[in-house]
């Protein structure tokens, strides 16, 4: 690996600046500490090497040791290599949380490729988007109906970048009965992988036995292209880089104290093409030495059954799946084992906090990032410094600014409400094929525009009070209004559409949609769901849908959100209090 190090953001000026987090940094956490040079697949061969024989991955009660997914991620290597993946070739992952995943991920990374993230909820039209705007010439995918054939699709569209599709047998994955009882039981949901086809490549001939390649890549070069809107609803591949990535697992390494080496275990539900869970949860366990408890999806029974089986030491979630936890039945007996657990992705409420923390026994500590970050940015800590109701403070080496909302350019002092902006060695190298957008968000000295608005406290706590991008956190996925106010303009009868977010008590927030009809026609509520089934996948999928005779407009006839946002917040008020 080299002796190189990263300096951290601000470390030539040392550690008597005045940041006011420093104040209230936890004891044996450094926050101006360096980083080396490395790459994601330096780490991951590290891993393997120290702790070769214990267990790295726990799905559905199968089990492969650091050793055998090692020898997975190598071997899927040499077969990236022999399928034409050079340097710099993008190789998409629309894959559910499996030992696929990994293999394909540190597998596609030693042989040099760029990994795009797809999730397999998306549509279509959405896979062809990101396909073609990110150049993605080989797709892995799992042997699933309908995620196959919707993969297997996007082969021949014009214009097509996609040369290859790895197909992967779900079943393979599972333990030797459980396997044979899916392929025969759950035979409707298998989908048939073509044969004859050069452009269709089973995993497990991927996965042969050969040397793999020795990974050329840098710290600098991009590692993963992370789709997301950024502050529009435009989707943007962000480029992360080999040393961003890994600077943000050491950052929460470093962080989270009350991790121990090789012997956690950890409930692995959090989709891994999500960037909370890709770079906290996956690459972060494997570095650690912790066990992946992974799960496919959530299921309550299946997450209850992992529970009992593997008794994990630490979740890392969302809010909804805490909350989801304590509705649907866990118990204290099932929840004793936890030592710590970390929420993300959405705003903590302060009663779920409470409420899990009573029935487990052990804290929950909130935290805050975004894709373009890595994600971590702030975090509470673990212990006293742990803040109900704040993102906490920066991790290491990274700063925080609450920034003018007139005058980007202009930190403020503390106790002021401004833009929070963010600077670091896990912020972006920018937006692929987007300079302009990139210039818009990422500032000539370094400091990224979150597009949230918070205040810092004089301890260095921040606390969010409102958002500047316009979009809505389900459950912690970012949905755009844009995109599913495109797909009902998509109907013959739709004149107008405003989307907004509402409070949702399961999933944190929800999409509302208002929809005005042409002169003369008719919409129902029924037939518009119906019309977006194969638009829109299930988190952009509206909990409300109001057909009206006209929607809210300003002076000059454009749309508004103003009026209908504080009407559903109204009507949430109006429903908590009725509840009471």
């Amino acid at each position: 690996m080299g002796g190189a190090t990263v300096a951290a953001v601000g470390a030539d000026a040392g550690p008597d600046l005045d940041l006011p987090w420093l104040r209230s940094y936890p004891p044996g956490v450094d926050w101006d500490m360096p980083f080396p040079a490395e790459t994601l697949p330096e780490m991951f061969d590290a891993a393997v090497a120290r702790f070769g024989a214990r267990t790295c991955m726990d799905f559905m009660g199968r089990r492969w040791s650091f050793t055998q997914m090692g020898a997975l991620v190598d071997s899927a290597a040499a077969g990236f290599k022999r399928l034409g993946v050079e340097p710099g070739t993008r190789v998409g992952l629309c894959l559910p949380n499996s030992p696929f995943f990994v293999a394909a991920f540190f597998g596609a990374l030693k042989a040099g490729a760029v990994v795009v993230n797809y999730s397999p909820l998306y549509v279509e039209e959405e896979l062809a988007f990101q396909m073609r705007d990110s150049g993605t010439e080989v797709m892995v995918t799992v042997d699933l109906d309908p995620l196959l054939p919707r993969v297997l699709a996007l082969l021949d569209r014009p214009g097509s970048p996609l040369k290859h599709v790895v197909a992967c047998q779900f079943s393979s994955a599972l333990p030797m009965g459980k396997g044979l009882a899916f392929r025969v039981l759950r035979r409707k949901s298998i989908a048939p992988v073509p044969r004859g086809d050069g452009r269709v490549v089973p995993f497990k001939t991927l996965s042969g036995k050969a040397t793999p390649p020795v990974c050329g890549a840098r710290p600098g070069d991009v590692a993963l292209l992370q789709y997301t809107g950024g502050t529009t609803g435009v989707p943007k591949g962000v480029m992360l880089t080999h040393a961003n990535l890994c600077a943000n697992v050491r950052q929460s390494l470093a962080w989270n104290t009350a991790m121990r080496e090789g012997e956690e275990r950890i409930l692995a539900v959090l989709p891994f093409f999500h960037i909370y869970a890709l770079t906290a949860v996956m690459i972060v366990s494997i570095v650690r030495g912790s066990t992946l408890i992974a799960l496919p999806r959530f299921d309550f029974e299946a997450v209850m059954a992992a529970i009992r089986r593997c008794r994990p030491t630490m979740i890392p979630g969302v809010p909804t799946l805490f909350k989801a936890l304590l509705d649907k039945g866990a118990t204290k007996e099932d929840l004793s084992s936890l030592r710590s657990c970390v929420s993300g992705g959405a705003p903590l409420p302060a009663q779920v906090k409470d409420d899990f923390e009573a029935r487990s026994g052990c804290s929950v500590t909130e935290g805050y990032g975004l894709t373009e970050a890595s994600p971590v940015c702030l975090s509470n800590p673990p212990g006293e410094g742990n803040r109900a109701g704040t993102i906490g403070l920066p991790v290491p080496a990274t700063r925080a600014e609450i920034r003018s909302l007139e005058d980007p350019s202009r930190a403020l002092p503390v106790g002021e409400k401004g833009e929070l902006c963010i600077a670091g060695p896990q912020v972006m190298a920018g937006y692929w094929n987007r300079p302009e957008e990139t210039a818009a968000v990422l500032g000539a000295d370094g400091f990224l525009r979150t597009g949230d608005v918070g205040i810092m406290d004089q301890h260095g706590y921040v606390t969010l009070v409102d958002r500047i991008k316009d979009l809505i956190l389900v459950s912690g996925f970012n949905v755009y209004p844009r995109a599913i106010e495109e797909a009902l303009y998509r109907h013959p009868d739709v004149a107008a559409v405003t989307v907004v977010g509402m409070p949702d008590e399961y999933r944190g927030e929800a999409p509302a949609a208002f929809v005005e009809p042409r002169p003369g026609a008719t919409l129902t509520e029924e037939a518009l769901r119906g019309f977006l089934k194969d638009k829109l996948s299930p988190v952009e999928m509206p909990r409300l849908i109001e057909v009206r005779d006209a929607l809210p407009r300003s002076t000059v006839g454009k749309l508004t959100k103003v009026e209908l946002r504080a009407e559903v917040l109204q009507r949430a008020a109006a429903t908590a209090a009725a509840a009471q």
